[in-house]
């Protein structure tokens, strides 16, 4: 059975540069009215205050996990620990619900080579739960990170450990070496401009409506573990400001499957609470433990 698509791949292709403003509408308990009153998605990038930095999280090796914990987790089920990330694995879809990095100037350089990494079971998932490299093969998709190499060339482990498979999910091989990729790579050159950058990426299974008007989620399965493709990615960023003055949120959403490379990535940005509602999972209350107050962000 092919997965059914809540943007099919040609839909992509010609109106892609409305996937964000789509999600949003599809999501919102409102139907998008936010949108129809002008105001835009750029400007619901709100900018935070924050306190300044504790010296124990400055004595932390660059990316490493341990100050991952700064903002909070989006969900506290399955929580793993990695070298360079750390994870919330579902054993139902054989993926994680989430991953969160913490990159900066530190952790993207280094001498790290990915040619000496190799994808990987996760032995600390239980053998029913876990995906294979098998489960992959001939499936059509890529074995996309979550988590990606790229983000941890300060240490050959962190970078070894972003392939473990239960930091993949089956990825159209189209977007993962493109648009997908750009993002990765975007996400990484704001080390330059921003103190921190916590990055948050994960799956989404979103609704479509079908011939009868009604909602459903369907999607696909590879392998003989049934590991599931997700029909979206999302990827929410927290940029801490150089003068530790605030922070600035910046949340993605892009369909599995080919997009056109010429789309900026800024068409595919949504208001955070889209990515909330779809995923279950929260950022914003967090986010707000280290702030001074809600005013912050719907203010902005």
């Amino acid at each position: 059975m092919t997965m059914s698509r809540w943007c099919r791949t040609g839909a992509t292709l010609v109106v892609g540069v409305g996937v964000g403003a789509a999600v949003t509408r599809l999501l919102s308990p409102n139907g998008g009215k936010e949108e129809q009153d002008g105001v835009g998605l750029l400007g619901r990038l709100p900018v935070l205050p924050v306190p300044s930095v504790e010296a124990s999280e400055l004595a932390v090796s660059p990316g490493g996990s341990g100050a991952v914990m700064k903002y909070g987790f989006p969900s506290l089920a399955n929580i793993k620990t990695r070298e360079s990330y750390v994870t919330s694995y579902d054993p139902r879809t054989r993926t994680a619900s989430w991953v969160i990095e913490k990159l900066n100037s530190g952790s993207v350089s280094g001498s790290s080579d990915r040619n000496l990494c190799q994808f990987k079971e996760d032995d600390s998932v239980h053998v029913f739960h876990r995906s294979t490299n098998q489960d992959y093969k001939g499936s059509g998709f890529d074995r996309g990170h979550l988590a990606a190499a790229g983000n941890h060339k300060w240490s050959q482990k962190a970078m070894d450990d972003t392939f473990y498979l239960s930091n993949i999910a089956p990825q159209n091989p189209h977007l993962n070496k493109i648009s997908w990729n750009h993002l990765e790579a975007m996400s990484r050159s704001l080390t330059k401009r921003y103190l921190n950058v916590y990055v948050c990426t994960g799956p989404l299974y979103l609704p479509r409506q079908e011939a009868d008007g009604k909602l459903y989620v369907r999607y696909q399965v590879i392998g003989r573990n049934h590991v599931a493709v997700p029909t979206h990615f999302f990827k929410v960023l927290i940029l801490e400001q150089m003068d530790g003055r605030g922070v600035e949120l910046r949340s993605y959403v892009l369909p599995n499957e080919p997009v056109d490379e010429k789309i900026p990535l800024e068409r595919f940005l949504v208001p955070i609470e889209t990515i909330e509602r779809a995923s279950g999972l929260l950022f914003v209350p967090n986010i707000m433990r280290r702030t001074s107050s809600l005013k912050a962000i719907t203010d902005k």
